[in-house]
């Protein structure tokens, strides 16, 4: 039981800091072959955050354990809003920007819906991976067609961006770019090797510790970057990269793996943990809206209701676990 633990904290910890090079080497090297500043935040860091995710839950598919997989993608979705920008509102009232509702929510309902209709006959296959990579493609390009049409709005975006990407030299970058995917790779299948020990020593299902240890894990570069966006006085900052985070898992952490191979998932995802995140996601969409009164924010009190449903939500997982 020691080793698998052993092993789930030094996966965790390999994959955060492999994750950070791996972005860090793939955002400087698109920065010297010439891509723009804008696309590099809005595919390379974007991927960036959710890179954990989506290397965990493809080892987890190909190891055949595919309900670490789901319980992964489903479970950062949750504790993102819940618990990331619940904290984040709790300690800083969080500014809601204006696109948010044209582009980012719309898009975050569009690719939810999406992930549900995926789900919903408990079985993954080349086609859903298809829909749902597809509209992932869809959705970056939007993305960044709107970023062309609207400067202005996504100019501290496009800031934090350049401000990450380092001045190094082609190789350095090609280097950091090896180095941090292999080090995903094998950090990713030790972390699976240990979650599913220690499912397995304590006679709970793999979609629990998916749900709980590994998505928990997993979603320590978003809280990193809220934390990071707290400290720089840009709490904004936060709601953008949970949002763009949600995306990927919901649609790249699912999909990816889907095209991979066919497989199936458990029931309890579909009737326990997908109402969550939809609901979850629908709160989120209307403390956003309500009230009507400009400046919106995500205030005090909402993040306290939003951490709340998060904490009722592991309480629930923790006694169905422990109570059979």
């Amino acid at each position: 039981m020691l080793s698998y633990i052993a092993a789930v904290i030094a996966g965790l910890a390999l994959l955060i800091w492999s994750a950070d090079k791996f972005v860090e080497g793939a955002a400087a090297m698109a920065r010297l072959l010439g891509v723009s500043v804008m696309i590099i935040g809005i595919t390379i860091v974007g991927f960036g955050t959710s890179a954990p995710e989506i290397v965990v839950s493809i080892i987890s598919v190909l190891q055949d354990t595919p309900d670490l997989a789901i319980g992964n993608a489903l479970g950062s979705n949750i504790a993102n809003i819940g618990l990331i920008l619940g904290v984040t509102a709790i300690i800083v009232p969080v500014p809601v920007a204006i696109h948010l509702f044209k582009n980012e929510y719309p898009l975050l309902i569009l690719a939810t819906a999406i992930m549900t209709w995926s789900l919903f006959d408990l079985s993954l296959d080349i086609v859903d991976g298809f829909a749902l990579m597809g509209l992932l493609a869809l959705s970056l390009l939007h993305l960044i067609r709107e970023h062309r049409r609207h400067p202005a709005q996504y100019a501290r975006e496009e800031h934090e961006s350049e401000e990450m990407i380092h001045t190094m030299q082609m190789p350095a970058a090609i280097g950091w770019l090896t180095l941090g995917l292999l080090v995903l790779v094998g950090s990713s299948k030790l972390l699976v090797w240990g979650a599913t020990g220690i499912a397995l020593a304590l006679g709970v299902s793999e979609l629990i510790i998916g749900l709980t240890v590994v998505a928990l894990g997993t979603s320590l570069p978003e809280l990193a970057a809220s934390i990071a966006s707290l400290k720089k006085g840009k709490p904004d900052l936060a709601i953008g990269n949970v949002i763009g985070s949600n995306l990927f898992n919901s649609l790249a952490v699912i999909g990816l793996p889907a095209l991979l191979t066919s497989f199936s998932i458990n029931d309890a995802a579909r009737w326990r943990d997908l109402p969550v995140v939809i609901g979850l996601t629908l709160m989120l969409i209307l403390m956003s809206r309500f009230p009507t009164a400009v400046p919106r924010h995500l205030t005090r009190s909402k993040g306290v209701v939003l951490l709340a449903a998060f904490v009722i939500y592991q309480l629930y997982l923790y006694y169905g676990a422990v109570v059979r």
